[in-house]
């Protein structure tokens, strides 16, 4: 068995830095969300995940990769957007078995009026605060991290 490998001082404090900062920054654009647009985060995710899109549109396991969500979370959320006529589902021609989640008109709409707030926040809560140089070890840092989380060893 091998020793476990404990953080230093340091290393304890960024990562600790780096929860609160994640969890205070998404429960803040949340909040700013809801209030400004009427949309969660996850709505906000959801909505530019299908805009991003050829066609506008994805199916169900493709939307729950892109977003890292597990199946259900995705079920349960999509449901609650289709109540709200944000999203809506089409019959897949190539699987008769299969849907395609597609972007309505009214997710459109909330989308367009949400994106210049949801911007807005993101510069403000973190580009504003940060000098170019943060700014390019911010995404060296993250981009470190995404490759050794798509490194299958």
């Amino acid at each position: 068995m091998t020793e476990t490998r404990w953080l230093e001082a340091h290393q304890q404090h960024a990562w600790r830095g780096y929860l609160r900062m994640q969890a205070r920054l998404s429960a803040r654009m949340h909040r700013e969300l809801q209030a400004d647009a009427g949309l969660s985060l996850g709505d906000f995710d959801v909505l530019v995940a299908l805009d991003e899109a050829p066609g506008q549109r994805l199916r169900p396991f493709e939307l729950a990769a892109a977003l890292e969500w597990e199946k259900s979370r995705l079920s349960h959320h999509v449901r609650r957007m289709e109540q709200r006529e944000l999203v809506t589902r089409e019959d897949c021609e190539d699987d008769g078995r299969g849907a395609y989640l597609v972007l309505a008109p009214l997710g459109a709409e909330a989308l367009t009026r949400a994106a210049p707030k949801h911007v807005e926040i993101v510069r403000r809560l973190v580009f504003d605060g940060l000098t170019e140089s943060q700014v390019r070890t911010l995404a060296e840092v993250a981009d470190a991290v995404l490759a050794r989380l798509d490194d299958p060893a």
